[in-house]
């Protein structure tokens, strides 16, 4: 039996747009889980974890540049495979 790696990324509970954002990373992940803990947000996801600019942006009702997404990371574990203006892919692929 294989079983498959977690990626996961952990962010900073520093508002309202961070929930929004972790809202919008589960609609484009169903399978990834969440833990909320004090001051802190664990995103887990089997294998691959995607965030995608246009469902971040349709879940904040604003414009959304991937790079925001670093002001709340905390830590993350896989690697960062793909990092644009569109999306961000975390995962342990090469």
């Amino acid at each position: 039996m294989t079983t498959t790696r977690e990626v996961g990324v952990d962010l900073q509970e520093s508002g309202e747009d961070v929930r929004r954002m972790v809202t919008a990373i589960e609609k484009d992940n169903p399978d990834m889980r969440v833990t909320h803990l004090p001051g802190l947000i664990k995103v887990n996801s089997p294998g691959r974890l995607v965030i995608r600019r246009e469902t971040v942006e349709d879940e904040l009702g604003r414009e959304w540049e991937t790079h925001e997404f670093q002001l709340s990371i905390v830590s993350y574990y896989g690697n960062i495979s793909d990092f644009d203006d569109d999306e961000i892919v975390i995962s342990w692929g090469h």
